[in-house]
């Protein structure tokens, strides 16, 4: 990857690779979790732990290879370990539950000693390639630098996801030694040793080459971002949302949707997003963790940790940070930002204004170029507006400061001090104009010119 996060941190769909391979394997519900690491090792064992705090962590030690990889892992678990045991990979992010089931299920049905998931591949190159015996089953495994020409030219290749059963596994891996051309314990050579004993190798084959393709770099991270977003959106799709660009929606694993969302194009969806019926995202909307009622609109604006109530409109250009809560049918307008506030039912701050560490009662109409001031240098402080306020153009509130119900500001006021219910704040100098300023002082400017033209014109007869 070229990166200091070690390789299956990297992230798609909103979880890293390796949170995907576990949600996987957890969702085979198994009695016992065990995660192998080495490179990074704290890192990545703090990442996985706290995605599953009851994962048994294993680490490997300086004997390179699968195999090794696999037998520290059974040294952590109790001996008298029986039953089915599972291998998968932190690299395989689109691999699912559902075709892990299918692998156990035929692994159980057909009493295997070992069962191995492979795909028939158009560029097999890197991969071990499967070898078949003339009955059907699965004869062994040669790793691609090992391989023959012939052995080569095979098109089936061994994605590194098996069932063994847990007597054969752990008899077997006491026999593999590192004497190939990699000098590494491979799990692969468990196949052949199982089967010399007299045990059934089998193999289960998908179609969907997607779920044991691994990424190595960042190009193959991309290709496979990009297939999981598509399987995302054409997974709600059918579940009724409406996403008008495809090519241009992203949306995340644990983003939750419900039927006649509309999202336009340009629209990303993160984190734990959940968009209620008959909200229209977008375009051009980027959604982190937030919440979004029935029939709301949210349009070219950026939204972190924040709720937006029910037929409440957002956008454009807003920029609404966390703790941000919009209610019911409120509207926070164009080029407008927001931050640890909330917005009572009805209520409007339409547009170029900030509203920070604030409370908003209902039906209040905030006018445009308002600002709560709610930093000293020091401290943050509050602003509360409270229900039925009306504030005129370029408002700005020194916080901390309370506006009563039904109250009024003019244009331009700067309130510094609580306004009482249905009063009037008003903080005006008295106007001086300063005739003929322009010409004196800025002679010969276009200002000055037309000030000319117009004093000009109004002694004309």
């Amino acid at each position: 990857m070229k990166s200091a996060k070690p390789k299956i941190l990297h992230e798609i769909g909103g979880r890293s690779m390796v949170g995907h391979a576990l949600a996987a394997a957890r969702g085979l519900e198994p009695r016992q979790l065990v995660a192998v690491v080495r490179h990074e090792r704290d890192a990545v064992a703090a990442h996985l732990l706290s995605l599953e705090p009851g994962l048994t962590i294993a680490d490997q030690d300086e004997i390179p290879g699968t195999g090794r990889a696999v037998q520290v892992a059974l040294e952590a678990l109790p001996p008298q370990l029986e039953g089915t045991v599972v291998v998968t990979y932190g690299d395989v992010p689109l691999l699912t539950t559902g075709l892990l089931r299918e692998l156990v299920a035929a692994h159980d049905r057909d009493q295997n000693a070992v069962t191995v998931l492979t795909a028939v591949l158009e560029d097999p190159a890197g991969y071990g390639r499967i070898l078949r015996a003339p009955d059907g089953t699965v004869a062994g495994i040669v790793e691609h630098k090992d391989a023959s020409p012939e052995q080569r030219a095979i098109a089936e290749v061994n994605s590194g996801i098996y069932a063994f059963d847990a007597a054969v596994l752990r008899a077997a891996l006491s026999q593999v030694t590192t004497d190939n051309a990699q000098g590494e314990m491979y799990l692969t050579d468990v196949l052949a040793i199982a089967r010399a004993a007299g045990g059934r190798v089998a193999a289960v084959t998908t179609e969907d080459r997607w779920q044991v393709e691994g990424a190595n770099d960042r190009v193959q991270l991309a290709a496979l971002g990009k297939e999981l977003n598509r399987r995302i959106l054409e997974r709600w799709m059918r579940a009724g949302v409406t996403v008008v660009d495809p090519d241009t929606t992203w949306v995340d694993v644990e983003v939750a949707l419900s039927p006649d969302v509309t999202l336009k194009p340009g629209t990303q969806l993160h984190g734990t997003t959940a968009v209620g019926t008959d909200a229209v995202i977008g375009p051009d909307t980027t959604l982190t963790n937030a919440t979004v009622g029935q029939g709301a609109k949210v349009v070219r604006s950026d939204v972190t940790d924040a709720r937006i109530g029910a037929g409440a409109s957002v956008g454009p250009f807003a920029y609404l940070r966390p703790k941000t809560d919009l209610g019911e049918d409120g509207k926070i307008g164009a080029f407008y930002e927001t931050k640890n506030v909330t917005v009572g039912k009805g209520s409007k701050l339409s547009h170029l204004g900030y509203a920070g560490d604030a409370e908003i009662g209902e039906y209040t109409n905030i006018g445009c170029g308002n600002i709560t001031a709610n930093y000293d240098g020091v401290n943050k402080h509050r602003t509360v507006i409270g229900s039925h306020v009306r504030t005129s153009s370029n408002t700005v509130f020194i916080a901390p400061v309370t506006i009563g119900d039904g109250a009024y500001t003019a244009a331009g006021a700067i309130v510094r001090k609580n306004v009482p219910a249905g009063a009037l704040a008003l903080s005006v100098a008295p106007q001086r104009n300063t005739e003929g300023w322009t010409e004196a002082k800025r002679p010969g400017s276009p200002s000055a010119l037309a000030a000319s033209r117009a004093h000009r014109g109004a002694t004309a007869p």
